[in-house]
């Protein structure tokens, strides 16, 4: 069976690098871990690593992490449902805010369960995904205060996520300077400025992070060692926490080119043949993972000399030339792994989850 392994030396070697590099710009930071998928094996690394709060957009990935770590601080990172104010406020600590009847339902569950629900107040900074709008933000806080069992612990932005805006000196330092507005109005403090993502993380090294942003929440930076800004890598960080093996189920030479009329495959598309490959053969291998678990355009063999040439629901096709390196039916191939491989392979029944650990025993 196919198998995603999650290294948990790599992963505590990265964790380590964002702590040093934050701890030394005073900015507290949460870990995004919804990429995990509530697999409880992961989770179980992930909290063995950190003593920080985790963050996830899936309310039964909160609860999950309850289950294994009463004690850590949960993270709603996305406007919650109003009608799931009542799991909500069981199952996360901090929930992200930018509706007013939402903030009273919670207000109204924490009550009941006799809790104080602590909330981010999301303001929009021009990637037009959730927020608030910044002019509205101090009436907005306004409104929020009376209700009972609701506390403010900070404002926050999103940016990146949907049509790539970019953030900069300039969007949180108006950042900042509405939350000063807010204090200055109210005479009340908010504590955190949650305006950091994985994307923020290079003005970090540029010192172009205002004092005031004092709050980042970080998952692909974390587990991939990406510079998600200039789209390329942090130097001293691990690419590979996470390796994807797959198993050699056919390996048999095959012509280069299809034979027959030519018509659209599983996924819609006709496929194009280079008429100089006419009467060509290579070793051709199937493995036992497909476009149920993976995108083909997500991962890269280990090895040189292989080329995916595409895939069906349960397997995928590879050419591997003259076969020098004498694969065999049984044999397993390593993949590297980006974001959206890791996150498609996770939420796979069918993908196996396997740790190899370092501080604790190999599984």
């Amino acid at each position: 069976m196919s198998h995603i392994t999650l290294n948990s030396d790599k992963l505590l070697y990265n964790f380590t690098f964002l702590d040093k590099l934050f701890s030394r710009s005073h900015i507290d930071w949460a870990i995004v871990g919804k990429l995990l998928c509530g697999n409880e094996k992961f989770l179980s690394v992930l909290l063995e690593i950190s003593n920080k709060e985790i963050c996830d957009s899936r309310l039964s990935n909160l609860k999950t992490i309850k289950k294994l770590s009463p004690k850590t601080q949960t993270v709603y990172i996305k406007p919650p449902a109003q009608r799931l104010a009542k799991s909500i406020v069981e199952f996360a600590d901090v929930s992200f805010n930018t509706e007013i009847n939402t903030i009273k339902a919670l207000s109204e569950e924490a009550v009941k369960q006799q809790k104080i629900h602590k909330i981010v107040i999301m303001v929009e900074m021009g990637e037009l995904r959730e927020g608030i709008m910044a002019k509205n933000l101090p009436q907005f806080y306004g409104e929020v205060l009376p209700y009972p069992n609701i506390e403010v612990v900070g404002i926050g932005t999103n940016l990146n996520c949907l049509n790539g805006i970019l953030p900069d000196e300039k969007k949180l330092t108006k950042l900042n300077r509405y939350k000063e507005i807010v204090e200055e109005t109210y005479g009340m403090k908010i504590p955190y400025i949650s305006a950091g993502s994985s994307v923020t993380i290079p003005l970090i090294f540029k010192n172009q992070i205002p004092d005031g942003i004092n709050h980042f929440r970080v998952g692909e930076t974390l587990f991939f060692g990406t510079d998600v800004y200039q789209d390329s890598l942090i130097s001293g960080m691990y690419q590979d926490v996470f390796c994807l093996t797959v198993e050699i189920i056919e390996i048999i030479e095959k012509p280069v080119i299809p034979a027959g009329e030519v018509g659209t495959n599983l996924s819609g598309e006709s496929p194009q043949y280079d008429a100089k490959d006419l009467g060509k053969k290579s070793t051709r291998a199937i493995v036992d993972i497909g476009l149920l678990d993976i995108d083909p355009k997500n991962i890269s063999p280990f090895l040189q000399g292989i080329e995916i040439i595409g895939a069906s629901s349960d397997m995928l096709i590879l050419d591997l030339g003259t076969n020098d390196s004498q694969f065999k039916v049984g044999d397993t191939l390593d993949f590297n792994m980006d974001y959206m491989a890791v996150l498609r392979a996770m939420n796979s029944d069918y993908v196996d989850k396997k740790v190899r650990k370092v501080f604790l025993q190999d599984n």
